[in-house]
């Protein structure tokens, strides 16, 4: 699958195969994250997979989301800067952030790649999620993932409903923020790219 593909086809997924997804294909999708930009060669993402179907109920309830009691898997991305604020400082903590962005971003196209589903969970009481998966303090929640099989009948639906209003004219400036066009007064549009 081209990459193009890959990105254009990646949607947030909440409803999933009663099937449990191969355990190796998000071993794999996770190992993909490992390749994502990271200042100094400090790797500030760690990732917790959950199987247990309890544990994956508790976190349900800890994020408000019911969706994620059918997932059979769930993997829960979190963040250690202390390296990289021992290195940069303040600074630190955005590069932390930016790297887990980066590599959750590999982590989901992975996913894509390797036919499973996901939706990234933003909300969810991280003191709970703390107690559940004894995530020590200072260690940032990034995100829960509940992750499955693709209902084969769902796929057109998902694509339906997935919306993307961003057009890349909006999002765009050459030069300085702000500047629409090219110095050759030439507007983009994305049809022209």
């Amino acid at each position: 699958m081209k990459l193009r593909d890959v990105i254009e086809k990646r949607a947030d997924v909440k409803r999933y195969d009663s099937k449990k997804p191969d355990w190796r294909k998000i071993v794999r999708a996770i190992d993909a994250a490992r390749f994502a930009p990271m200042a100094g060669n400090h790797f500030s993402a760690r990732f917790i997979l959950v199987s247990d179907e309890k544990v994956i109920k508790r976190l349900a309830d800890a994020s408000q989301q019911s969706f994620i009691r059918k997932a059979r898997t769930v993997v829960v991305v979190v963040s250690d800067d202390k390296s990289l604020i021992r290195s940069y400082g303040e600074r630190g903590e955005m590069y932390a952030r930016q790297h887990v962005g980066a590599a959750i971003e590999n982590f989901l196209l992975a996913l894509e790649e390797e036919k499973l589903v996901t939706s990234w969970v933003w909300y969810f009481v991280d003191e709970q999620v703390r107690r559940i998966l004894e995530i020590p303090e200072g260690v940032k929640i990034e995100g829960i993932f509940p992750v499955g099989r693709r209902i084969k009948a769902g796929r057109l639906a998902d694509l339906k409903s997935r919306v993307r209003n961003v057009k890349l004219e909006n999002i765009l400036f050459f030069g300085k923020y702000g500047q629409e066009e090219m110095k050759l007064q030439t507007k983009l549009r994305r049809e022209s790219v």
